[in-house]
């Protein structure tokens, strides 16, 4: 282990792994949060979509009726005097730091109040599949929004996921290892130090008690 066994690296470390634990357990509080939001929103992308799907049978039941009344070439015309793009505006909200965009069909009521010219001695028949197929619009661009949003969710939350196992099972316990290692390696040179230091001592009164039996000889 190409580890320094001294104190100060060992505080270092101790820094170090106090870091990565804070950091594990604010990685785990965005994951939970994440996972929550990321249910919240896949509970809407499904209402949205019954609420598509219903809705878009309506439409094509109206547009059905309208052809009863008005034949194809009729249609056609208004279809393509229409403006079939509506323009589309889109935000970014911030969601855990996960940048979710916004989305939102702009105008679509003014589109629909530009016809009215085109509509003169047409039926309300037009009119209802007309306003279907608007609120229809609406809901897939609702759907859209959604379903992005939950994506970027499940981006998120399998990279946050990474993060948390990586503290958690490499860098955690390996940096607890080495300040474990750099422990014992302190405990063993203490008491290396120790020994030592108590033979150097007994040395040092064996010498003394030497050198007085040598300077009592010399005194008698």
């Amino acid at each position: 282990m190409d580890i320094n066994p001294t104190r100060m690296e060992l505080i270092k470390l101790k820094a170090r792994i106090k870091l990565a634990v804070n950091g594990h357990g604010l990685l785990k509080r965005k994951r939970d949060a994440l996972i929550l939001e990321f249910f919240a929103l896949l509970k809407k992308v499904r209402d949205i979509r019954t609420q598509v799907d219903g809705q878009m049978e309506r439409s094509y039941a109206a547009i059905a009726r309208a052809q009863i009344y008005h034949n194809s070439s009729e249609l056609e015309n208004i279809a393509r005097a229409a403006r079939t793009v509506p323009n589309v505006v889109m935000d970014i909200r911030n969601i855990m730091g996960v940048k979710i965009p916004s989305i939102r069909a702009a105008e679509l009521g003014e589109d629909i109040g530009s016809m009215d010219s085109i509509l003169i001695g047409g039926s309300a028949k037009i009119d209802e599949a007309i306003s279907s197929f608007r609120h229809s619009l609406e809901l897939i661009v609702r759907l859209a929004e959604s379903e992005t949003a939950v994506r970027r969710l499940i981006r998120e939350i399998e990279k946050t996921k990474r993060r948390v196992n990586a503290l958690e099972f490499n860098l955690i316990p390996q940096l607890r290892g080495q300040a474990k290692w750099i422990g014992f390696r302190l405990d063993e040179m203490e008491r290396d130090s120790f020994f030592m230091l108590k033979m150097i001592k007994k040395k040092i009164a064996r010498r003394k008690r030497v050198q007085k039996g040598e300077n009592g000889k010399e005194g008698s």
